[in-house]
Parts: structure tokens; sequence; C-alpha cells
């Protein structure tokens, strides 16, 4: 959709993912909703300065990871972005779910943080509620928010020895069967501690526990 042909009142969108293939998703799923209008699309920190200035979009839906360095580049974007378009609105959109993430997404000037597995409704009611003033969280953001802010959080707490086991073994590229036979434990076992460290950090998939991990410095 072109700027010229966007409906007046129309929430004009940038969609900001350093995975092309995803933002030619996402643009088609919210181009069947008549109220959003994605005027342009960036895959880079530059790129999406540049898009944003040139559209003036009213939501900017950004992923923090934009580059695969280890470092959240979206994170240093959602502060430009503010600094120099202090009346856009940014929701952060990605997979990973960390407490400290979504706190210092919203210090960033973030006014919403939700997770890729969301459906298209509530995506779209989020990109609604930030081009109204408004925020929008969904219920395991808000949660680490709250937990964050009321001092609850304590990664280095949360982890058990085997669990940091597990994890140093995940990191080494270990498979479930080379985890159990290296800590003598069977796959089912594995699983289990698996399955609470992705619960525990806040993530979707064992790669993105490891990441989060090694960022929070647990392994």
């Amino acid at each position: 959709m072109t700027t010229e042909s966007v409906p007046p009142r129309a929430i004009r969108t940038v969609l900001v993912d350093d995975h092309a293939m995803l933002r030619e998703g996402l643009r088609a799923l919210l181009e069947r909703h008549p109220e959003v209008a994605v005027v342009g699309e960036a895959g880079t920190f530059d790129a999406a300065l540049a898009e944003v200035a040139h559209t003036r979009p009213d939501v900017v839906v950004v992923d923090l990871k934009l580059t695969s360095s280890t470092d959240y580049e979206g994170m240093r974007l959602i502060g430009e972005l503010k600094r120099w378009n202090p009346d856009v609105a940014v929701l952060v959109l990605t997979t990973f779910l960390d407490d400290d993430l979504v706190v210092r997404a919203v210090r960033a000037g973030a006014s919403g943080y939700v997770v890729k597995d969301v459906d298209t409704t509530e995506l779209v009611r989020a990109i609604r509620a930030l081009s109204s003033g408004g925020s929008a969280f969904d219920p395991r953001s808000a949660t680490a928010v709250m937990r964050t802010m009321a001092g609850q959080h304590n990664p280095s707490e949360e982890l058990t020895e085997r669990e940091r086991e597990v994890l140093r073994l995940m990191a080494d590229g270990q498979s479930n069967a080379g985890i159990g036979q290296r800590l003598f434990i069977s796959e089912s076992t594995v699983k289990f501690h698996i399955r609470n460290l992705i619960r525990k950090l806040g993530v979707t998939k064992r790669t993105d526990a490891v990441y989060v991990a090694s960022k929070r410095g647990l392994i």
C-alpha cells in the first residue's frame, strides 16, 4: 500500500524485522484489517529510521533482534525513534520474553510488548491501542513488568544446579540423549528440566533459553 492510497482514518504502521519473509507475511495478515495500513517496512536500524522519517507512521512494530549479533539492536532503535519522533508509538513484536527485556523496552520508549505467537486479532488490537495513546502488553509481558517492578524477579535464584548443568550442555550443542548420558539421567528427565528452563526463562524454544541465559550470565 502506497502512502497516497492510505485511507484517511487507517492506522499508519511500519514493520521493522530483519526477516523479509516474516515482514511480508505480517503485512499480508495486517492488511486484511482495513483499519491498519502498512505504509512501510525495514530490515535494519538505519533503514528503519529512514522509513519512519519518510512515512511518518502512527505505530512502528519492532523486533528486538535486527542482526545476527548478540545485541538487541531493536532496543537502540526504540530509543532513537522516540528521540526523533516522540509522537510515534512503538510496539515490540519479538520471540524473546524476558523480564529484563520487557522493562528495558518500556524504559527505552516502547508502549507495548507482545510475542510473535500472538494471533492477528490481538496484534491489531495492540496496534489500535497504541494509536489511541494507550499501551498493550500480552499477559506474559504484563506479568514480567509487574514482577520486575515489584522486585520479585531474581533469575540467579530460580535455576537449580541441575538446570544449570543442563543449560551448559545445551549451550555445547548436546542433544537430549547426549545430555542424559553426560548427567546419568533419563532422556525424559532431561526433557522435564528443559521444560522448566523454558518456563523460568520466559522463552518458547530451547535455543532461546540458551541465548537468554547467556545474556544473563547464567552459563
